[in-house]
């Protein structure tokens, strides 16, 4: 009868009373300890293929996304981002970094609570133009989208701190659009009251999910 190891992991080995048979017995312990081990697949949907029955406990690596999952028993988890270097944002005409010396804008991916999210620093210095002067690009700052992988599945809505400067407000609306671009909301033209025109906005310390 084949036994088991010692540290209750129900993974066999053959008995010195068993059938000698290389095949069944290498073949035992591959497909006990493959399951146990740090999967690796290209995507979420190459594992969701591959592992028809998860079992709680069970890690898998999606090279596409970058990401360890866990099975908790009830779905995959995020357990972990992989390495993911600071991106820099390009930026539309009228928008420039570095403002309030904050720094270059900025975006990452990581794993915050088993999430994947995007990560933000730096700041962003505005040119109004018109009369009366408006934000340029509708507030949209991006001059093209950032990566599929960057992309939150809805609208999502953070707040960054802005100059007094011109502005009646310490703070405005972002949105991370599901489309990809990031758009500053709620400044005014240069002649509302209240009037938010502020010179530079900053994205330190901002997260959104994904």
């Amino acid at each position: 009868m084949p036994g088991t190891d010692d540290y209750d992991q129900d993974v066999p080995w053959l008995d010195n009373g068993d059938t000698p048979d290389l095949r069944v017995g290498t073949k035992g312990i591959v497909d006990a300890l493959t399951p146990r081990s740090v999967m690796r697949f290209t995507n979420a949907a190459d594992r969701n293929a591959t592992i028809t029955s998860p079992v709680a406990g069970m890690v898998a690596f999606l090279a596409s996304e970058q990401l360890f999952t866990g099975y908790d028993g009830a779905g995959w988890v995020v357990l972990a981002a992989g390495t993911s270097s600071w991106a820099t944002v390009s930026l539309a005409s009228g928008f420039t970094h570095d403002g309030n010396s904050n720094g270059t804008l900025q975006y990452r991916v990581v794993s915050l609570f088993g999430e994947p999210t995007v990560m933000l620093r730096g700041g962003v210095g505005i040119t109004y133009s018109g009369s009366p002067s408006v934000i340029p690009n509708s507030g949209v700052i991006t001059a093209s989208a950032l990566p599929t992988s960057a992309r939150p599945t809805d609208l999502r809505t953070v707040t960054g701190a802005c100059s007094t400067t011109n502005s009646d407000v310490l703070s405005v609306k972002i949105d991370a659009q599901p489309g990809g671009h990031i758009q500053i909301v709620g400044t005014t033209t240069s002649t509302a009251n209240p009037k938010i025109q502020p010179p530079w906005v900053s994205f330190n310390g901002l997260y959104y999910s994904l």
